[in-house]
């Protein structure tokens, strides 16, 4: 008989959150060595992580930190809501996080190549991934760079860690306001910074655009210039964010009220879960 007591398989249990079955069945088959069991438990994660490679993953939470030199913003997704509200899940998310902000990682790729306890951050999910029982991806990162950062993470609801998630990076000492241009982005999701930053080509396929619909609705020719620069005028307001009518006071732009607070814009990043 394997030389473990309920208590064993109750504490490891806890320790990976696996089932009480298969925590059972790997300490007898590892004789009662704890350690062997914890291998066996991990090895028939990784098995089931491959099966579940082309799971979709809509959910999960989105997070920031900071470190001396930076705020990053990343996505991490899994395949359901139970799971994203799961403490080893969030767990996972802090560990992330700190991985990012102590290698500076600017990319998915080189967050998943990041340093994390004594493996990568890319093993660290695909074991967590393994224990928990989902497939598991860090979707998106962000870094930016700038004087000061507001953040702002926002809770779809209120049993669910945070959906969407924004960084500004600013130059100023309006921190209030700048909270406020935070929560702004996160409602407007603007995909810009400054109308000069619309790329040339996404604008004049908008111009070939506004131009077709305004000569379907029968617009004289003469007219057509000034109705698709006033169309294209409410193509910024949607796409950059200094052009966006304010969300708390609709009257004023984005821009105005930057500009009245003194503050400068450095960049900024929205992710929203699965979006």
């Amino acid at each position: 008989m394997a030389n473990f007591s309920l208590e064993d398989v109750k504490a490891l249990r806890e320790r990976l959150g696996t089932g009480m079955v298969d925590t059972k069945n790997a300490l007898v088959e590892a004789e009662g060595d704890v350690e062997k069991a914890v291998e066996i438990l991990r090895l028939k994660g990784a098995k089931g992580n491959a099966k579940r490679a082309d799971r979709s993953t809509s959910e999960g939470l989105v997070s920031v930190v900071e470190s001396a030199t930076a705020a990053t913003l990343f996505e991490l997704a899994c395949e359901t809501d139970f799971v994203a509200k799961n403490e080893k899940f969030i767990a996972l998310a802090e560990q992330v996080g700190q991985a990012l902000a102590d290698s500076g990682a600017e990319t998915v790729d080189g967050a998943l190549a990041a340093p994390a306890g004594t493996g990568t951050v890319a093993t660290l999910i695909d074991d967590e991934a393994a224990i928990i029982g989902e497939k598991i991806e860090l979707r998106r990162v962000a870094r930016l760079t700038g004087d000061h950062y507001a953040i702002y993470l926002h809770k779809t609801s209120q049993d669910l860690p945070p959906q969407v998630g924004v960084v500004v990076a600013y130059q100023g000492d309006d921190a209030a306001t700048a909270r406020s241009i935070a929560q702004h982005i996160s409602f407007a999701d603007p995909q810009y910074l400054a109308k000069a930053d619309v790329p040339p080509a996404e604008v004049e396929n908008e111009r070939r655009i506004v131009e077709e619909i305004s000569r379907n609705e029968g617009k004289p020719d003469a007219a057509l210039p000034k109705i698709v620069e006033g169309r294209l005028g409410a193509f910024y307001k949607q796409v950059a964010l200094l052009e966006q009518e304010y969300a708390r006071d609709n009257k004023q732009s984005v821009g105005k009220v930057v500009a009245d607070a003194g503050l400068t814009i450095q960049g900024f990043a929205r992710f929203k879960v699965g979006a």
